[in-house]
């Protein structure tokens, strides 16, 4: 087959197969991605379904309870000439108050949605009521989530309640996957929610699927364009290239055959200024090259070393504890030509070496490794050892003229070749630099941690705290998750550093630093906001999640016995704590609230938690 032939044959191999693959590819990718998109609006819009549900059922919670405590008094049947009154002045979707199974009123939209329950009782009475109010109608919920391109359906059952899309009553819509409604091509997502009567409220949210067609067309016209004008520009390329290739060629297969039958002496003739031109220059000047690169590889060698010492001086600027090990071992290893080698650090525990990088062979050589690496921690610098004709040398990661323990030792071992004077050098120079930088990382991330960390309690200091809540507020203003916030403050703290000094005063508030750490889940973020005030920042947390975090601190601070400093017992506190959720994204308001929970919690005696919706509500809270 001739040089064209197979070069041809090449281009069909690399770039026509290739290219038609890809096309087929990027069609389906481009095909796919219509219905992608119309999958990320929906769930985009299922997620705000979501939240808008409940957010509405939490306000409807709190209305229902108001509703309750507001006919509370009455009897029936005047309870239910009342309830019903009070639930129409009161402007509500709906209201129901129902006894066990039995429904003694129903006032308001037979389609409201997202209802809220609280729970009469009654003094005397045989059982407890329930009161379920809703702010909100099928079809208000339904306008609020209209989008262009898409479509609601609101289900009760198999009853429609609501819908923006053309579906006529009990005409069933699947909950997921392709939908065509009304002619149309829809991708539905669905989600089920609580509604009345212990019946299931089905949300149906449907993304259009021809909302991404005119997009669809374009880019396939274009990737074909793309596609076809690359194939023909290659094989333009391709033809004129095997042209030009064929007459060079010879010259340069001659020139090679005679370089294999080791005659150095005949020069190709060197035509043009091309690639080629220069590659035949290079053919000429082979033989006379290699024996100038032999003395250059020696100096080059000197030049390495000298380069491995400017090395260990870069590692101090590092604070990337691993990335300095790694660089010290790979450093120790490429400076005297090693074979294999290990890094092991100092456990803080025990004080025992673990082992932390290894690179290259070191089988048959554990005896030997562990003696030299033990002989170099003991007098603090370099240690060696032979074993089956392999040299194995270790240096300590210790600062000179420092009386501190080594962090840790590298141990290296090179077959054939006994270490010289220069290798010992240079090793010991590169375990003294990689000794500083450790100890540099170490300060480093110790002010790291002193700058945000209260010293008293451990916990993150006002200026963190600060930090952490404005960093989860602009992931709520971006999602719309509830956030949590819990206030504490100890009470008669004043009284114990009266009484008993400000030593036993700091006990107690480390103590109660403790229950609140002890009492936090791995994403909450305990702090010491100032004096005696702590807070917890809940993320993901609404306001029932976060009352009852909130009444376990207390009841574990409750449950606190802090000796007394003077050894005269011991002491028993208490803590008042103030509860807050919001979804606003608003951090001045949400700490605003804590606190006026704490406040009122103090207010009212103590020892007791409230939630800033009690507060206003003016109910009492928990503890």
């Amino acid at each position: 087959m001739s040089f064209r032939a197979r070069l041809l044959t090449f281009f069909v191999l690399i770039v026509v197969v290739p290219m038609v693959a890809m096309g087929v590819l990027m069609f389906r990718l481009i095909s796919d991605s219509q219905q992608g998109k119309a999958d990320a609006r929906a769930s985009g819009l299922a997620s705000t379904a979501a939240s808008l549900y409940e957010a509405e059922a939490s306000l409807a919670r709190a209305d229902s309870e108001t509703l309750a405590r507001a006919i509370g008094r009455f009897r029936e049947p005047a309870l239910v000439s009342h309830f019903s009154a009070l639930a129409s002045r009161a402007g509500l979707a709906r209201a129901t108050l129902t006894a066990g199974a039995r429904t003694l009123a129903d006032v308001g939209d037979p389609f409201a949605i997202a209802p809220g329950s609280a729970v009469l009782v009654q003094p005397g009475a045989s059982g407890a009521m329930t009161v379920s109010v809703s702010e909100l109608t099928a079809s208000q919920y339904a306008r609020e989530l209209s989008a262009p391109a898409a479509a609601v359906v609101v289900r009760e059952g198999s009853r429609i309640l609501s819908t923006t899309a053309a579906v006529a009553d009990r005409v069933s819509v699947p909950s997921s996957g392709n939908v065509t409604v009304d002619g149309r091509g829809y991708r539905a997502v669905s989600q089920s929610f609580a509604g009345f009567d212990n019946t299931r409220v089905t949300v149906t949210v449907l993304s259009a699927l021809s909302a991404t067609s005119a997009t669809l067309s374009g880019s396939r016209v274009i990737a074909a364009g793309l596609i076809v004008g690359f194939l023909l520009l290659a094989l333009a390329f391709s033809v004129l290239a095997s042209r030009a290739l064929q007459a060079r060629l010879r010259g340069f297969l001659q020139a090679a055959q005679r370089l294999g039958s080791g005659d150095f002496s005949s020069p190709i003739r060197v035509e043009g200024r091309d690639e080629f031109a220069a590659l035949a220059g290079e053919f000429n000047s082979m033989s006379t090259e290699l024996s100038r690169r032999v003395d250059e590889l020696s100096r080059e060698r000197a030049r390495l070393r000298e380069a491995i010492r400017r090395i260990g001086h870069t590692f101090a600027s590092s604070l990337d504890r691993p990335a300095v090990l790694e660089l010290a071992l790979q450093t120790a290893m490429d400076a005297v030509q090693a074979s294999g080698g290990r890094l092991c650090v100092v456990s803080a525990a025990d004080g025992g070496l673990a082992e932390t990088l290894r690179d290259g062979s070191l089988a048959g050589l554990e005896d030997a490794i562990a003696q030299a690496e033990n002989a170099a921690l003991q007098n603090g610098g370099f240690a060696e050892e032979l074993a089956a004709g392999t040299s194995v040398a270790a240096v300590a990661l210790r600062v000179p003229e420092s009386h501190a323990d080594a962090h840790g030792v590298i141990a290296i071992a090179r077959r054939g070749r006994p270490f010289t004077d220069d290798d010992r050098q240079v090793l010991c120079s590169l375990g003294a630099e990689a000794a500083l930088a450790l100890e540099n990382i170490e300060l480093h991330f110790q002010v790291s941690r002193q700058a945000v960390t209260d010293e008293l309690t451990g916990l993150a200091n006002h200026g963190r705290f600060q930090e952490l809540l404005a960093a989860e507020i602009e992931q709520v203003r971006r999602y719309h998750h509830p956030i949590g916030l819990i206030m504490l403050d100890i009470d008669d703290f004043k009284a114990v550093n009266d009484t008993y000094g400000h030593q036993q005063g700091d006990a107690v508030l480390r103590h109660v630093a403790s229950v609140l750490r002890e009492n936090s889940r791995d994403a909450d973020s305990p702090a010491r906001y100032g004096g005696e005030e702590l807070s917890l920042i809940l993320p993901h947390t609404d306001l029932e999640g976060a009352f009852a975090i909130a009444e376990r601190i207390r009841e574990a601070v409750e449950g606190l016995r802090v000796a007394r400093s003077d050894g005269g017992g011991i002491l028993r506190i208490t803590a008042s704590l103030g509860v807050t959720s919001s979804t606003l994204g608003e951090k001045d308001q949400l700490i605003a609230d804590a606190d006026g929970a704490l406040y009122e919690a103090k207010r009212r005696g103590k020892n007791c938690t409230v939630s800033a919706a009690s507060r206003t509500a003016d109910a009492p809270g928990g503890g």
